[in-house]
């Protein structure tokens, strides 16, 4: 089991191709239906804000979390953001949402974005809790059985 850091302990970096493979393994072992390697790095080529919450130092520095997202003429959308299976419940989600928040501010965004599965009633939680309201469906948005899609629920946070 993996010992609680105190967010002292934690920083966050740019991610580079140099932590692609660690963050691939991150997102398979926390979803179903996980981003691929490529679209990180496309993500990255793109420009994208793509941001690790790690802590520790190199070259033993643990993953905690990571976040991509994309910033428009007033908006941010949050494409991805996750938080380590070992982690999770302890805060680290609202920390990157906390950075994500005033790195938007700073772009002069007024609105973030995002979309999240009707089913991960935990992320939903989380947002609500941070101040993301709900404000549309995407009807088949995700990919979720062989045989089927799931719906998602479109949230904003006014910035």
């Amino acid at each position: 089991m993996s010992a609680v850091l105190k967010p002292l302990e934690a920083q966050f970096e740019a991610m580079t191709p140099a932590w692609l493979a660690a963050v691939a393994r991150l997102e398979r072992s926390a979803y179903d239906h996980p981003w691929s390697e490529v679209n990180f790095a496309d993500s990255i080529n793109a420009g994208y804000r793509a941001q690790l919450l790690t802590a520790g130092l190199a070259p033993d520095a643990v993953l905690l979390g990571y976040f991509v997202a994309m910033k428009g003429l007033d908006e941010v959308h949050l494409l991805n953001i996750t938080v380590a299976p070992a982690h999770q419940r302890q805060g680290w989600a609202c920390v990157m949402l906390d950075a994500l928040a005033l790195w938007s501010r700073g772009q002069g965004a007024r609105w973030l974005w995002l979309e999240v599965r009707v089913g991960n009633t935990r992320a939903k939680s989380i947002y609500e809790r941070y101040g993301f309201r709900q404000m549309g469906v995407r009807r088949n948005y995700y990919p979720a059985t062989a045989a089927g899609r799931e719906d998602a629920i479109v949230m904003s946070f006014p910035l």
